[in-house]
């Protein structure tokens, strides 16, 4: 049996808390994962939604829309960029994707993936937007969630949109954060 490390942390309002946080982020470091409030990365099926790409291939009876080249998603004010995006609809009663009256069920993307919202910004490999479970999953080497001059790096972050909470997993390595203690200041 395999244990990922993970360390826990709290971003809230420009890390109001910084503070208490640093203390409590260091404290717990040798967990090697660590937990977060994401308060505005989220998407919704009621909010309009703005997509742009390079190339769209709309497969109806897969249900599923093909995104290539320079994705860009803009829904409120979170922006998800990728080089590649396949979005995946629930299509019963009668909707299509081509209609525009499908629910979106999961968004999969790959090829440097860029994730912003407000002052919070998070960059990965490849990705996953499940919409039934409210959740976002980004992987990579290298992942990178920062707000500010406040850096977060691991390997997989994930974040339950309707709470907010995020986790970032270290995969065997160790998860790396810096602090500016600038930032509580600001709030």
């Amino acid at each position: 049996m395999s244990v990922k490390p993970a360390v826990f942390f709290r971003i809230s309002a420009s890390l109001a808390v910084a503070g208490l946080g640093a203390l409590m982020i260091v404290t717990s470091a040798s967990a090697q994962a660590t937990s977060s409030r994401m308060r505005g990365i989220q998407l919704s099926n009621d909010k309009p939604i703005q997509i742009e790409s390079d190339k769209l291939e709309i497969k109806d009876p897969e249900s599923k829309a093909i995104f290539t080249g320079n994705v860009k998603v803009v829904q409120g004010t979170t922006t998800l960029q990728a080089g590649n995006m396949t979005v995946f609809y629930k299509t019963e009663g009668g909707a299509t994707v081509t209609s525009g009256n499908a629910d979106i069920d999961r968004i999969e993307v790959s090829n440097k993936v860029f994730l912003s919202s407000g002052a919070q910004q998070a960059t990965g490999d490849s990705g996953l937007v499940n919409m039934t479970e409210q959740t976002i999953v980004l992987k990579g080497e290298k992942v990178v969630l920062s707000e500010g001059k406040n850096v977060f790096v691991g390997c997989q972050l994930n974040v339950q949109m309707d709470t907010g909470e995020a986790q970032l997993e270290a995969c065997g390595g160790r998860v790396q954060i810096q602090l500016d203690p600038q930032s509580r200041k600001q709030n």
